[in-house]
């Protein structure tokens, strides 16, 4: 992956590589550790030229690198473009969580004033 990318394109990247459920569980085998591409290939019923457009996806977006080690070819996973989105996302739980911290401060409120306050009798009009 090119350096001279953007933190919002290589963000782009990055989202666009794991929207594919392939393309996650290539990444999900390579948490494990360097897998070669032919091992890779191996659950998946589809062609190689196919996976290795998955990886090219990957190594674009900077997920995955690869590695030669004698004659074989491995891929490892690449944390980096992982962390970045983790910390993107985070400032979105963040949000989140302030929002239902505020919810949870309402419904309190709510059922603290509700024991509080008189009870009304409901009386029936008789006409």
């Amino acid at each position: 992956m090119s350096h001279a990318l953007s933190y919002s394109d290589r963000l782009d990247a990055t989202f666009a590589a794991l929207s594919d459920p392939t393309r996650r569980a290539i990444l999900a085998r390579l948490a494990n550790g360097e897998v070669s591409v032919m091992d890779l290939a191996k659950p998946f019923s589809m062609s190689q030229p196919a996976i290795s457009k998955h990886l090219k996806v990957l190594e674009r977006a900077g997920l995955i690198s690869g590695i030669k080690d004698a004659q074989k070819r491995l891929r490892k996973l690449e944390a980096r473009p992982l962390e970045e989105a983790t910390e993107w996302l985070e400032n979105y739980k963040k949000f989140w969580e302030g929002r239902f911290n505020q919810l949870d401060s309402l419904i309190e409120e709510l059922k603290l004033s509700k024991q509080t306050s008189p009870k009304r009798k409901n009386k029936r009009r008789i006409e």
